[in-house]
């Protein structure tokens, strides 16, 4: 793939991705396409849409609790809802497994602010980290 992890941008708040505070996970029209998959051997959840790489989500595995830590994507899938659909993809995926996440990412602390609906699937006793400049 031409496309690399090099390449990402790491998203540091919510308008980055979104070009706003809408955090729904709107699609674009290729976005039906898009495939998570777990790529456990580097610690990333991948986001590809067609056969292109767009997105990523570095995580930490500690028992039974994933610790989401950056997202990342590459410049011409920003502003397209990619990072949103990755996190909660990420996030129902943890729910089916009977996981539990703690989200130290801006960007996906965010999410789950806009999203109560998965209040459930976060680790009550590791909160999403809301530490001011708090950057990835």
């Amino acid at each position: 793939m031409a496309n690399t992890a090099e390449d990402m941008i790491t998203l540091t708040s919510a308008e980055q991705d979104s070009g706003g505070s809408n955090l729904s996970g709107a699609t674009a029209p290729d976005a039906e396409d898009l495939v998570i998959t777990n790529n456990s051997a580097r610690g990333i959840y991948e986001a590809t849409i067609g056969d292109r790489t767009a997105a990523g989500l570095v995580y930490n595995e500690v028992g039974s609790r994933v610790i989401l830590l950056a997202t990342s994507v590459l410049p011409e899938f920003r502003g397209k809802g990619v990072a949103a659909r990755l996190i909660g993809g990420v996030l129902d995926e943890l729910r089916l497994q009977g996981k539990t996440a703690t989200v130290t990412c801006p960007f996906a602390t965010a999410f789950v602010d806009a999203h109560p609906e998965y209040a459930d699937v976060l680790d009550p006793a590791f909160p999403p980290s809301r530490a001011a400049g708090h950057e990835h």
